[in-house]
């Protein structure tokens, strides 16, 4: 199967019956090994206040609940990682909201904490995680200008952003129509930068907000035209929409699990001749997730043994060994991996500083 365009990749999400069985054992073609990775990370929310409110999200919260973390400490962040240490994990993954310090209860705890933007306070945290721990920044929180991800990219292993869909007609539905940080043109420019930068980066597509086929293909082949470009692009997620009580969309439907199959099989057989890995969410799919490794997935992403999943709040990891379980269970083998990819490894992509911290934990 020569590249996709997207009549090739329609013809694969609308697929049934023997068809499917057809592309999944294409997917088999392109397989290298019957390894499936995955980070042991910790998720660290530094904070919750987010200038987006998606009709999907539970992890912003309002700034006048007492109980929302408006801007965590850098003690209490460190004694987060201290923890995470001792269960022997490699990646520290801070997620955020986007732009929070616009809003003036977090302006104000910055200022106690000596700083001006929220830029600055975050690469001083991935900064202290480089010099007092052993493990590894992973940064993901929403749209950043080209000079702050130049500032990122000396304290970060790698970096993400979800694409989520490449449409501006979802701007118009619950899922964005308050959030300007989705607009797929910002989204696009920061991951298209972080490639000019040479950022090892995870984006993706979520799936069951109100997308069309056609959409998905799109947001696909745009994600494609990207990677071919700067080849930074380590890793695509396919995560499915899942329903929470007290969200907007709370009463959606979700993504049929054969939609999960055919959206798996199409990203896999796009970057079949990359060595992009394919990733899908095991805390969202737990009665389902190996059938995506028989679709070509080859990644489970960050699982952390410390901390639950903060944007997923009802839908707890599974344990290393249940997942190891599952996943010899589907005939492959199960290997823990960096949030960086080895191919990122070396001074093309890294400073001195942080191809000595990998060094050390190798």
């Amino acid at each position: 199967m020569s590249d996709l365009n997207k009549e090739n990749i329609l013809t694969i999400l609308n697929a049934t019956d023997s068809e499917i069985i057809k592309f999944m054992a294409e997917t088999a073609k392109y397989r290298e090994n019957n390894l499936i990775t995955y980070s042991k990370n910790i998720f660290i929310p530094l904070t919750e206040i987010c200038r987006n409110d998606c009709g999907y999200c539970n992890f912003k919260k309002n700034p006048n609940d007492p109980e929302a973390i408006i801007l965590k400490t850098k003690e209490e962040i460190l004694k987060d990682l201290k923890e995470a240490e001792k269960y022997g994990c490699k990646e520290a993954m801070f997620a955020f909201g986007e732009d929070a310090d616009e809003e003036d209860v977090v302006k104000l705890r910055l200022q106690e904490f000596g700083y001006d933007k929220m830029i600055d306070y975050i690469v001083d945290v991935c900064q202290m995680t480089l010099d007092e721990t052993s493990l590894l920044p992973h940064t993901n929180g929403g749209n950043f200008s080209y000079d702050d991800l130049k500032r990122l990219k000396e304290v970060n292993a790698s970096m993400g952003l979800m694409l989520e869909n490449s449409s501006k007609r979802l701007m118009e539905l619950p899922a964005h129509n308050k959030s300007p940080g989705k607009n797929p043109t910002l989204r696009l420019e920061t991951i298209s930068n972080a490639g000019k930068l040479k950022i090892p980066y995870t984006t993706g597509i979520l799936i069951g907000i109100g997308e069309t086929k056609e959409e998905i293909a799109e947001s696909l082949l745009e994600i494609k035209d990207i990677y071919d470009k700067y080849g930074h692009i380590q890793e695509v997620i396919i995560q499915n929409f899942t329903p929470i009580p007290g969200i907007e969309m709370e009463n959606w439907a979700e993504p049929s699990f054969l939609d999960m199959i055919r959206t798996v099989i199409a990203g896999c057989l796009v970057f079949k001749d990359t060595d992009v890995s394919i990733q899908v969410p095991p805390n969202l799919n737990n009665d389902t997730a190996q059938i995506f490794l028989l679709c070509g997935a080859d990644d489970w992403g960050g699982v952390s043994p410390v901390s639950p999943d903060f944007v997923n709040i009802t839908s707890p990891w599974p344990g290393i060994d249940e997942l190891e379980n599952l996943t010899k269970d589907a005939g492959f083998e199960l290997i823990e991996r960096l949030c960086v990819y080895e191919k990122y490894i070396n001074d093309e992509w890294l400073n001195d500083y942080l191809l000595e911290k990998i060094a050390n934990l190798s």
